[in-house]
């Protein structure tokens, strides 16, 4: 998502949650070769860049995007989203939602929530995840102020974890997504190392994002930093000169993204991406998967 916009609404959000693309969770090995990557995913999409669309048309908006080769789509918590456009599906129940994704050939197990609702209405969230058939409830971070403390965000990460408990009980994994704010410093300290050591690596799972490749930090080194704490990844592509481009067309090594995520624990990857990046980014992983 982009960073502005996205970061105004949820930052209100969480006072009172991506583009993306999914790849599903099928263990995989590399292949010898350099680009090549020997292994069967599903390949999915985030439906936050395509909002627009998306909530004029559900149904063919989805089908428009299992044309392009998708398999797997993550979506908003209408209700959290409801400032960006998602009112048309508010009232949507789980399974009508559901049965609407399946019949245009897609499958869904991952949303996004605001931390608010989260905190406020999670009984609701949770049984709307379950008729939805989500495995991951995922929070899109903290959205704390400029003036946060680390103790700040500490104190949030020991909400996280008894959210986390919660949903664990419901048979789901919880998740945090970082954005651009994690990875500032506080006290000498980077918030997203601070936050990392107060969650609880069993009831809350990370989604890393790798846009922050356009502030020098790479998905790789913290897969491999903290093994087995995440659970899946926010992927897209930069230049040099942090223009968005098709996943491929970027300078993030991926063969080196996807050796790392194995010992990160992800299993499902997430492309945050323009809607006119989808079309090229499909065929990439289509081409990585052989």
């Amino acid at each position: 998502m982009k960073n502005l916009n996205r970061r105004q609404f949820l930052g209100q959000a969480a006072t009172g949650l991506g583009s993306a693309v999914l790849l599903s969770q099928i263990p995989f090995g590399l292949d010898a070769a350099p680009n090549h990557l020997a292994f069967k995913q599903d390949i999915g999409f985030q439906v936050f860049p395509i909002r627009d669309i998306l909530n004029k048309d559900f149904s063919g908006t989805l089908k428009m995007m299992s044309g392009l080769g998708y398999q797997v789509v993550e979506m908003c918590s209408p209700p959290g989203y409801v400032a960006t456009g998602f009112s048309p599906l508010v009232n949507m129940k789980g399974d009508e939602m559901k049965k609407i994704i399946n019949d245009a050939g897609l499958k869904c197990k991952s949303c996004h929530f605001t931390f608010g609702e989260m905190q406020e209405k999670l009984d609701d969230r949770i049984e709307w995840s379950k008729q939805l058939g989500l495995s991951h409830m995922i929070c899109s971070s903290f959205w704390l102020p400029k003036t946060a403390t680390i103790k700040d965000y500490q104190d949030a990460a020991d909400k996280m974890n008894k959210i986390g408990e919660k949903v664990k009980k419901a048979g789901m994994q919880a998740g945090f997504h970082n954005h651009d704010m994690e990875f500032a410093s506080l006290d000498g300290q980077l918030i997203y190392d601070a936050i990392m050591a107060k969650l609880d690596g069993d009831l809350v799972k990370m989604q890393f994002q790798t846009q922050v490749i356009t502030l020098g930090y790479k998905a790789a080194t913290y897969f491999n930093k903290y093994p087995g704490r995440f659970i899946s990844s926010h992927m897209s592509d930069w230049t040099a000169d942090k223009k968005e481009v098709p996943i491929g067309q970027g300078i993030i090594d991926w063969k080196e993204f996807y050796a790392a995520s194995k010992t990160g624990g992800v299993q499902t990857f997430l492309v945050e991406m323009n809607l006119n990046t989808f079309k090229d980014s499909a065929t990439f992983l289509h081409g990585m998967m052989g």
